[in-house]
């Protein structure tokens, strides 16, 4: 046989109306992280009264919760879909276990605890741990269903860019929303140009209330018009070949998994810790308003926003590994410049370009991380979901302990510049080793790479055979 051999792709691009549904599917997700990672801090520890290293605790049984709870999800949501309850789609079905168990349970985690505001904190901090664990693992079981169905609703590179993207432009929606609904309420309330205090509880309740009911409405129409059963049928049918299982030996043989894996750990460490810090070290190294803590982080999404819509672009005029760098380059700019600005004219102006870049660099840099990762996947879409396990795993294991141990180590009113040199050192370090490891990254094979693998490979089998 002649190992050169012509291939064609055959392919139907996405309809609209499945990407704008997909992209939806994650909102309620988003608004929940969202609130998780800009103000838990801030609700456990000013408005409850819990100390900065209880407060980092709760993150950290949250983060453990998750990062266990993605490689299970993973593995099961790979799985054939024999169970009666499957037959509504494997991935769409744990997508629709977990919206319960994040509607049922999120609420309290923003709320006063019920019927034992009295008691001690040991037991408050085992009430509010029951219900994160909970919360969390549903938020888990979301993020993977959902994520490992962009390799499956589409075989095409670009294609799958672009799902990502959607799926991002939407994460800085509900982002955006979120932090306007905080911005009105405190506004409303009365706390525009006050700090935040034990007296903002029910506040924080209305903002949840809010977004969780939009959230949720979105998660309904994303069951309705993404029709599992339809994909890989004629309608999105690969015929580059079979989807293929990579057993753990090889999985875990492979080198590039740990590359990718550590890429996207540090890609999640620099946007997670800036949106969970940034609202700290706007109150407690800035001395600003209440109402900074929405502003500040709805412009960093606004960024984020607006970037989101020429990633794809980009993406295809660079490739994924200069896209990464370049948003690197951004990332580490703003860090520095947190650590140098001081004065009126910063807190009143160029903060607020500061946040800009952070908003940029985090669209670039987290879209771009997964792309890499789709990439690692490839045709082997049946395993998909668990490589989105181990991702996450890493992704929030690391957040949870880089939390705790920072909360850990803030000394109170003795350092008010902590929050300043964690948002340089830490944040900026974690993005400059991302896109270390991005260069170092040897590129994985193409969708069509690796389909044209398998084709040649199956054609050698059946030659040999006969």
């Amino acid at each position: 046989m002649d190992a050169t051999y012509d291939y064609t792709e055959v392919y139907q691009s996405l309809p609209a109306l499945t990407s704008l549904a997909y992209g939806m599917g994650h909102i309620l997700n988003d608004v929940c992280a969202s609130m998780w990672f800009t103000y838990l801090l801030v609700f456990m520890h000013l408005v409850l009264d819990f100390s900065n290293a209880e407060a980092g605790a709760l993150l950290l049984v949250g983060q453990i919760a998750d990062a266990l709870a993605t490689p299970f999800v993973g593995y099961f949501s790979d799985q054939g879909d024999n169970f009666w309850i499957c037959k509504y789609g494997k991935r769409k079905t744990w997508h629709l276990i977990g919206t319960i168990c994040v509607v049922l349970t999120f609420p309290f985690i923003f709320s006063p605890c019920v019927q034992c505001g009295n008691a001690s904190k040991g037991s408050r901090l085992l009430y509010y741990s029951m219900f994160i664990i909970i919360f969390q693992f549903g938020w888990a079981a979301v993020q993977i269903s959902h994520l490992s169905l962009i390799p499956e609703i589409s075989p095409n590179e670009h294609d799958r860019t672009r799902l990502t993207a959607v799926r991002y432009a939407f994460t800085v929606v509900a982002n955006v929303l979120v932090y306007v609904v905080t911005w009105l309420v405190l506004h409303i309330g009365g706390h525009d140009s006050n700090k935040i205090d034990h007296t903002d509880a029910q506040k924080f309740q209305y903002v949840v209330l809010s977004v969780m009911s939009f959230g949720t409405v979105c998660s309904i129409l994303f069951h309705v018009f993404v029709k599992e059963n339809h994909i890989g049928n004629a309608e999105f049918q690969d015929v580059r070949g079979t989807r293929l299982r990579t057993d753990f030996q090889q999985l875990f043989g492979d080198l590039q998994v740990y590359q990718v894996a550590f890429n996207y750990m540090c890609s999640r460490l620099f946007i997670n810790l800036t949106q969970v810090f940034i609202t700290l070290y706007l109150h407690e190294a800035l001395n600003m308003v209440a109402s900074s803590l929405a502003i500040i982080p709805l412009i960093m999404y606004i960024a984020s926003l607006l970037t989101s819509f020429a990633i794809e672009t980009i993406n295809k005029t660079f490739g994924r590994k200069l896209t990464y760098i370049f948003g690197t380059m951004i990332g580490v700019g703003a860090c520095l410049f947190i650590q140098l600005g001081s004065g009126p004219f910063y807190t009143n102006y160029l903060i607020y370009l500061v946040a800009c870049f952070l908003g940029a660099a985090s669209s670039i840099v987290l879209v771009s991380s997964l792309g890499i990762t789709t990439d690692l996947i490839g045709t082997r879409t049946n395993s998909g979901a668990f490589v989105y396990g181990i991702m996450s795993f890493v992704d929030k294991l690391s957040n949870g302990m880089v939390v705790e141990i920072i909360q850990g180590q803030h000394q109170g009113a003795e350092n008010s510049w902590f929050y300043r040199d964690i948002l340089t050192y830490v944040c900026g370090g974690s993005v400059l080793f991302g896109g270390i490891a991005v260069i170092f990254l040897r590129r994985p094979l193409s969708v069509s790479e690796s389909a044209q693998d398998l084709l040649f490979e199956t054609e050698q089998g059946n030659d040999a055979i006969n």
